[in-house]
């Protein structure tokens, strides 16, 4: 009943925005700047990942009996400080949890610099509220340590339980450390290398990059950018690498004349939610589920000028709409023998 009470309001929800289409839907070329459609190759930000512990928390760290990497990242940790744990002790400890540290390091970072960290629960903790993270590297795809991270976790989550009852608010397990994590390693990238660089474009077509490379050459002049394909661009470079960023700073800010996009139309029938570009035209049709039943009617209407008031005649559409369900069979109610007598 649920998925049906959905779906109908999918197709209520696709009639009333294709009918009023026509009256808020760009029809010609749209026009967006170069950054907004391409984007250099090689300049992206690039994933980290690191594992640590979290110490600090208010009973609602790992059970230890679960999760024995928690114990055995401890004993690690606390070697490397000079303490050695004897042989057979088995810790009980509450107020830790072992955790997964992720980041973004991006595009010209320097050592020195600080970027945002998401930390995420790996055991079985309650709640990492309260608690702090130990100094942790974070390493890139090869290996590599390009940042450390530490500092006080920030959850979002709220919860508190009582008797046997539990209230919780988005979840516990899982928090962020602003400005948590100080780069140490730099990522070079191919921007002062050879004489051209690459632009991807967002979405492959042809169009857009006929476009780009004409709005670069008449900016810069002809010969300076050649398409190669639907996705890519080559554009030459000036040598000097001040010459390179004024160049960059240029172009990135060309108006782009985008070409009108092919129709696209993706319906959600779980969340009953439609998304339609601005491609999509839908002619009168009807559309039938069950006893639900939906009609567009598209009627020409002109608009006359008044006189002598130097106007022109427009003509638009008008759009009717109808809903109808029909109310559905009564359910027959079965009595078993006993019910009879």
């Amino acid at each position: 009943m649920a998925a049906t009470d959905r779906l109908m309001r999918t197709l209520i929800a696709l009639s009333f925005i294709a009918a009023s289409a026509a009256l808020w839907w760009p029809t010609g070329a749209q026009a967006a700047r170069l950054k907004e459609v391409a984007a250099v190759q090689g300049v992206r930000s690039n994933a980290l990942v690191g594992y640590g512990l979290v110490v600090g928390l208010d009973g609602t760290g790992d059970q230890t009996t679960q999760t024995p990497f928690t114990t055995q990242s401890l004993t690690a940790m606390l070697q490397q400080m000079g303490i050695t744990i004897p042989a057979g002790t088995n810790m009980q400890l509450r107020n830790v949890a072992a955790v997964m540290v992720t980041a973004q390091l991006p595009a010209f970072a320097q050592p020195g610099q600080q970027i945002d960290i998401n930390v995420s629960s790996l055991g079985n903790a309650k709640s990492l509220r309260g608690g702090t993270l130990i100094a942790t590297p974070l390493k890139g795809a090869d290996g590599q340590i390009y940042a450390m991270a530490q500092g006080n976790l920030v959850i979002g989550g709220a919860g508190a339980s009582a008797g046997g009852s539990k209230v919780q608010i988005n979840t516990l397990n899982a928090g962020r450390v602003p400005q948590g994590a100080t780069v140490e390693r730099s990522v070079p990238t191919p921007l002062a290398q050879g004489d051209s660089i690459q632009l991807d474009l967002n979405s492959a077509d042809f169009a857009t990059a006929r476009e780009v490379a004409r709005v670069i050459n008449g900016a810069k002049g002809a010969g300076t950018a050649q398409a190669l394909d639907g996705r890519v661009v080559r554009v030459r470079m000036p040598a000097d690498s001040d010459a390179r960023v004024t160049f960059l700073a240029d172009i990135e800010n060309l108006n782009i004349e985008l070409a009108k996009p092919a129709a696209k139309v993706v319906i959600n029938a779980r969340t009953g939610s439609v998304v339609m570009n601005e491609a999509v035209t839908l002619n009168p049709c009807a559309v039938a589920h069950g006893s639900l039943s939906v009609t567009i009617n598209s009627t020409p209407v002109i608009s006359q000028p008044g006189p002598l008031s130097q106007g022109q005649t427009v003509v638009a559409e008008k759009a009717d709409i109808a809903i109808r369900q029909d109310a559905g069979a009564p359910r027959r109610k079965t009595c078993s023998p006993s019910c009879r007598r």
